[in-house]
């Protein structure tokens, strides 16, 4: 696997563009992930009149894993997954040991709590350098295949953390393959251009150099691009890696595990979002879906204000860019010209000493018909509605 060549470039552009158009003409989602999706644009806010949060569901299986992290709405019925239903990775195990979770929940709208995968890092079919800690990396492409990051630690210590992998499962939960290499190093959060026989993922990646810093920031957090083949009744195939985001800012934390960037968003005209978690910044790298080389760290889009360590990031229905802050309990609204038009509290818990809310948020994904905002709330382990 080598970067990505113009070949294989070429065989995929035609797919993506369509995908990248026929969303910017309906304002639907051009992919099935949690994390983002290309949409139209209009000046409106889209969470401003939202003013009501309810708990659907404890995130918690059998084996008692908690800290949900991913969190993705299934688009497509297939195998176990249910058109509506609403997938959930947990990053901790029942010890809250951070980087050892290893389920997959999938809930209801109406609050029907099923068990959809537990992952044994014994019985992986590939490499997956550490083992099994699920990440917010999470998404579901055409053909019910669900692809989930692994950043593993040997009971939560941020100094064993390892390179991890993306693990593919089928739409009944089973493991069908691994992705490890190629510039995966700590998958962290991850979207999907979705155009069914191809499909882009875009990874942000936070071990490059991190454990080795201790504790202190360095400027290694990537955000990869991996074009994959779905044959037929196959598992997707990874035929190319690029590198198009590079030195952001990134860090060990005995909280967090690992700080850095996290949420990734791709808009209708191929920008891709991404929260920069550190500088408190949504950056933004052009023509993410053909370019074949590292933008940096981007042009910015917005910075401080009402972001506070934003993790979780989705892109609404009508363009603008949806966060939730990891250092409050907030939401915030920004359009793809920077202006933060909304801000809504999803959690005011009191966590003294730092904000209300701190370390609650970090998954959300866009309701179907753009009726509410999905999160995920790690202090009480649920899965909650804004609407």
């Amino acid at each position: 696997m080598r970067v990505l060549n113009r070949a294989l470039l070429a065989l995929a552009a035609t797919g993506m563009a369509s995908a990248l158009s026929m969303a910017a003409a309906s304002g639907a989602n051009a992919q099935t992930a949690g994390s983002a999706s290309a949409a139209s644009f209009s000046a409106a806010s889209f969470i401003g009149n939202f003013n009501s949060i309810s708990t659907v569901a404890s995130t918690v299986p059998v084996n008692g894993d908690v800290n949900p992290y991913g969190t993705v709405v299934v688009q497509h019925s297939q195998g176990l997954l249910h058109r509506g239903d609403v997938l959930v990775s947990n990053f901790n195990n029942s010890a809250n040991q951070q980087g050892t979770g290893s389920t997959i929940v999938q809930i209801s709208p109406s609050g029907a709590v099923t068990q959809f995968a537990q992952i044994n890092a014994a019985s992986l079919p590939g490499a997956c350098p550490g083992g099994v800690g699920l990440t917010t990396a999470l998404t579901v492409l055409s053909g019910g295949w669900v692809i989930v990051g692994s950043l593993p630690t040997v009971a939560g210590n941020s100094a064993t953390a390892q390179a991890g992998c993306l693990i593919v499962l089928n739409s009944n939960g089973q493991v069908r393959e691994t992705f490890s290499g190629h510039g995966i190093n700590g998958p962290w959060d991850l979207t999907a251009l979705d155009a069914g026989s191809v499909a882009e993922l875009f990874v942000t990646n936070v071990l490059n150099g991190t454990v080795a810093g201790g504790g202190n920031i360095v400027n290694g957090g990537t955000v990869l691009r991996l074009l994959l083949v779905i044959p037929s009744g196959q598992p997707p195939r990874l035929v190319a890696a690029t590198t198009i985001g590079s030195g952001f800012a990134e860090e060990t934390s005995p909280s967090a595990l690992v700080v850095g960037p996290t949420g990734v968003g791709l808009g209708a005209n191929g920008t891709l979002y991404v929260a920069d978690t550190l500088n408190n910044r949504i950056a933004a790298i052009p023509g993410a879906v053909l370019r074949l080389t590292s933008a940096g760290t981007g042009s910015t889009v917005s910075e401080g204000g009402a972001l506070n360590n934003e993790l979780g990031l989705t892109i609404a229905p009508n363009g603008d860019i949806l966060t939730v802050n990891g250092g409050n309990g907030n939401l915030v609204e920004v359009t793809p010209g920077g202006r933060q038009v909304a801000v809504k509290a999803l959690d005011t818990t009191p966590t003294p000493p730092g904000e209300p809310g701190n370390g609650a948020l970090f998954g959300l994904a866009v309701a179907p018909g753009g009726t509410g905002v999905y999160f995920v709330d790690d202090d009480t382990n649920t899965l909650n509605l804004l609407n």
